[in-house]
């Protein structure tokens, strides 16, 4: 089960150390490892020492390259020693000869390549409905935008580690004495971590186990990646058969994990004389890095994100997501979708800014039916009713601020603005945007991405809990049991889950669903309290103990299919079931010496259900809001051929609480339609609007995030220059 424990507080007797020999360039052949001279105990271990497969489950991602090398830093070998100092001071000593060959950074540089193979294509994504082409030819008013979202970073508490070692099973334990290999590592997914470990080593998947230590503040940056590290670690503890322990610097971790990934998305509407939508044609591109891990999850993500929650029967979409030769990119919170719904709701701003329209009324005439998304996929649950976006309107006096925000814009043009009173000149902007997610992955195609529970009440009364997640708050699920039982916080015990591969203690097992998008609340949760209805209608009837299992099985709907099924594998709608929507008010006031924004406050209105547990609820969302807005204006972080400057690791920080704008979070919607993900929702829709507010305070319509302060300087001086031609 998961520690309080970091990693790296973890010291085992014996353990030995390990640290990674990367590759320098981007892109090339290799042709040799070599080592001279190093110190003794040291251990040089290479792909060729791997027995079994050299690659994570489902991916092409290899654990130590053996042959291609498709990124800088891509892991080429590994140096295992007692003395972590002597291990780093003898990377040096290590050579790597490489052919190089030419790589690529950019979508637009892999479009160019896209006949040439191999291809450069990791998922593509094409499909109509209606006639496009005949809404776009009798439309009153056409408009195009682009807009391009940047990397984030992740910054969890402890870069990404693992410790692995064999422990020894009680001579008298079911296991007759075997001796599993135990992988203790910060993971949201545990099975891909066992199943990943069991691959390479070649050995059955009941021989691994894994031990999640402390999440910490993740932000879905411990997805695949601790499954990398454990692989290196646990490669290493077989080899030398010894503990082995790998956690990289936070340089290094920031250097080469995943980030959130890049995009532009380019968006043509069609609206009639009333502004009323049309068609919508979408094309979008996605930079996934080397390998292109879940490029299809991703992908389909930005699809549902792009077209948004807006009645549409002409639609076009083409979708694209690149491998490039940039470090692998990850799904971060808010996976794909939070990248489409910034680039819709930031068009929707464009025209409604141009044909001079409400935005929130706009929103609301042409928002799908309730239950629908915008091609007609069902998601059983409301995405943005009225009362949601008309909350954030009214608990951010959003309708009086903008037009007086709209009138000192005007003001500005002509020169009159006011020098004295509560305005002082200085430009303010409000902007409005909304946003849904779901509960779990459209194509959990490995083993464990279900979720499943089980409950025993024994004969002494106490009520035990077991669940396949890492990282669910223990006090939560004893709430539900509590509540369902009429019981004692004191005779509710949860365990939380058996180590990967390692069965309850009652028959059955539990799969370990990656704990991502709000699944603890919305799914796991959910399964506990159905769980816990079963065992009071046999309570009294039935002799303890009692035990209950609760699984979750994929929702298969045929219209998800008809646009985002894999080739023999259905898609799996059940994370929309019971989506979670939001709408954000966003205000800001420019400081015109720093060009900087100065946020007023945030506005959140959220329809998550039935909450559990307000208070934490609102601590996520608030710090979701903070996040958010880092991704949009605060982090300055990129790719430089192939590499994160050094700069821009020293210059990195995360905005503390210092920082945080007043937030207002009002829950909106009907707790017994039970729990919906409201945890990824700030990023869905604080980014547009906050984009918008900038916008309206700058008198400029900007399309790409992160905004910078260049960006508001250049913006202002191209204004100026205008006004005086």
């Amino acid at each position: 089960m998961e520690t309080d424990r970091f990693v790296s507080d973890i010291s085992l007797p014996g353990m030995l150390h390990a640290v990674v020999l990367r590759s320098a360039v981007a892109k090339g052949r290799l042709v040799s490892v070599e080592a001279a001279g190093l110190p003794a105990g040291c251990v040089l271990i290479a792909a060729k020492d791997i027995p079994g497969t050299n690659a994570l489950v489902d991916s092409s991602l290899p654990i130590l390259a053996s042959d291609e090398l498709s990124y800088i830093g891509e892991p080429v070998a590994l140096l295992v020693g007692p003395d972590l100092d002597v291990l780093e001071r003898s990377l040096p000593l290590c050579g790597i000869s490489v052919l190089e060959e030419r790589p690529v950074f950019s979508c637009g540089a892999a479009e160019e390549r896209i006949e040439s193979p191999p291809s450069p294509v990791a998922a593509r994504r094409e499909f109509r409905t209606g006639d496009p082409d005949a809404a776009f030819g009798g439309a009153e008013t056409v408009l195009h935008g682009e807009y391009s979202t940047g990397i984030q970073e992740h910054w969890y508490g402890e870069p990404c580690g693992a410790l692995a070692r064999q422990e020894a099973e009680p001579e008298d334990s079911p296991e007759g004495g075997r001796e599993p290999l135990v992988v203790s590592t910060a993971t949201q997914w545990p099975a891909h971590v066992a199943g990943s470990v069991a691959g390479m080593l070649d050995l059955p998947p009941d021989a691994v186990r894994v031990r999640p230590t402390a999440l910490d503040a993740h932000l879905d940056g411990k997805l695949l990646y601790p499954s990398l590290l454990a692989c290196h670690a646990a490669l290493g503890a077989a080899i030398t058969g010894k503990p082995v322990r790998l956690v990289p610097s936070r340089r290094e971790d920031f250097a080469f994990s995943p980030k959130r990934f890049g995009s532009r998305i380019g968006i043509s509407c069609a609206l009639d004389a009333g502004g009323r939508l049309l068609g919508l044609n979408v094309r979008a591109r996605l930079n996934v890095g080397a390998h292109g891990i879940g490029a299809e999850e991703l992908l389909d993500q930005l699809c549902l994100g792009s077209i948004g929650a807006y009645a549409c029967k002409n639609v076009r979409f083409s979708g694209t997501a690149f491998r490039t030769n940039l470090p692998p990119q990850g799904a971060f919170a808010g996976f794909g979708l939070a990248q489409g719904l910034f680039a819709m709701e930031r068009h929707i701003s464009l025209l409604t800014d141009r044909l001079s329209l409400d935005p929130l009324q706009w929103r609301k005439e042409n928002a799908a039916k309730p239950g629908m998304l915008s091609l007609g996929l069902p998601t059983g649950t409301v995405i943005c009713p009225q009362a949601l976006a008309d909350t954030a309107a009214r608990s951010g006096d959003f309708h009086r601020k903008r037009a007086a925000y709209e009138l000192l814009r005007l003001k500005r043009r002509e020169g009159t603005a006011p020098e004295e009173g509560e305005f002082r000149g200085l430009p303010r902007g409000i902007g409005l945007a909304v946003g849904f997610q779901g509960n779990r992955p459209l194509h959990p195609k490995v083993p464990g991405g279900g979720y499943s529970v089980r409950l025993v009440i024994e004969k002494d009364g106490i009520l035990r809990i077991w669940t396949g997640m890492p990282g669910i708050r223990r006090e939560l699920l004893a709430d539900i049991a509590c509540e369902v039982l009429g019981m004692e916080s004191a005779q509710v015990h949860v365990d939380g889950p058996p180590a990967e591969g390692e069965a309850p203690p009652e028959p059955g097992s539990l799969s370990s669903g990656p704990r991502t998008m709000s699944a603890g609340v919305s799914v796991v949760a959910r399964l506990v309290e159905e769980a816990c209805l079963a065992i009071r209608e046999q309570r009294f009837r039935n002799p303890l103990p009692i035990g209950v299992e609760r699984s979750s099985s994929p929702t298969i709907r045929d219209e998800w299919d008809r646009f985002f099924r894999l080739s023999g594998e259905s898609c799996d709608s059940g994370g929309f079931t019971d989506a979670g929507s939001a709408a954000a008010v966003v205000e800001v006031e420019m400081d015109a010496v720093r060009h900087l924004p100065r946020i007023r406050g945030v506005w959140l209105a959220v329809d998550g259900g039935r909450i559990y547990r307000e208070k934490e609820a609102r601590g996520n969302l608030t710090a979701g809001v903070l996040h958010a807005l880092a991704w949009a204006a605060g982090e300055r972080v990129g790719y430089v051929l192939g590499r994160i400057p050094s700069g821009d690791f020293h210059d990195f920080g995360l905005r503390g609480a210092a920082d945080m704008p007043p937030v207002t979070i009002e829950f909106v919607g009907d707790p017994a339609e039970g729990p919906k993900g409201i945890g990824d929702l700030p990023y869905a829709c604080v980014p547009a609007a906050f984009l918008q507010a900038v916008s309206q305070a700058c008198d400029r319509h900007f399309e790409n995030i992160p905004l910078r302060p260049e960006d508001i300087w250049y913006a202002e001086v191209n204004r100026r220059k205008e006004a005086t031609e």
